[in-house]
């Protein structure tokens, strides 16, 4: 990301919506707002097979795995505002597992790119799929969209759930049962 390039648009846009970049209070924005949006973006520059790091491990563990209230922030594609929330990720393995900090730093990758939550949501289940090809996988994501609660229809408490599931979470009820119960539990 050229960073120049985006503080000139942001003193552009200053000017735009009616306000003096040379204020004092917004001397500094341009060059803060290329930080934000470098670090906010920064998914576009992760490749998986690096943030994986080779934690992939043969074991024989055929039980579901869930990763669950994983924290993520994302920008909207539509209007560039923030949407956040939890994702929960489950997959049974088929004699393949994967380190568990590995799970929300995928969540990472796909979050710090502007999206929209069900694409969001499917990139993590067939990225999850694609690796480690377990016997099936499951993810729900749940958000917050600013862009939904500060403009438009303006309901501050609307949340959005998207689901993407793979193999036994599609074929078997129990299964994907089994994996909504455990996402409704409190944490430890």
């Amino acid at each position: 990301m050229d960073k120049s390039v985006l503080e000139k648009i942001v003193n552009e846009l200053l000017i735009v919506i009616g306000e003096d970049p040379q204020r004092e209070g917004l001397l500094s924005t341009p060059k803060r707002v290329a930080e934000a949006y470098e670090f906010l973006t920064s998914g576009y520059d992760k490749d998986i097979e690096t943030v994986l790091n080779g934690a992939i491990f043969t074991e024989k563990y055929d039980e579901m795995v869930l990763v669950k209230n994983i924290d993520f922030y994302s920008l909207c594609e539509h209007h560039m505002l923030p949407f956040y929330g939890k994702v929960h990720v489950a997959y049974v393995p088929d004699g393949k597992i994967i380190g568990l900090s590995k799970i929300p730093r995928i969540v990472e990758v796909f979050a710090r790119r502007l999206q929209v939550q069900e694409r969001m949501t499917q990139q993590i289940a067939d990225t999850i799929n694609k690796y480690i090809q377990p016997k099936g996988v499951a993810v729900v994501s749940e958000a917050f969209h600013m862009c939904m609660m500060m403009r438009g229809v303006e309901k501050q408490n609307s949340a959005a759930t998207s689901s993407a599931v793979h193999g036994l979470f599609k074929e078997d009820a129990r299964t994907r049962a089994e994996f909504l119960n455990l996402i409704s539990l409190k944490n430890i």
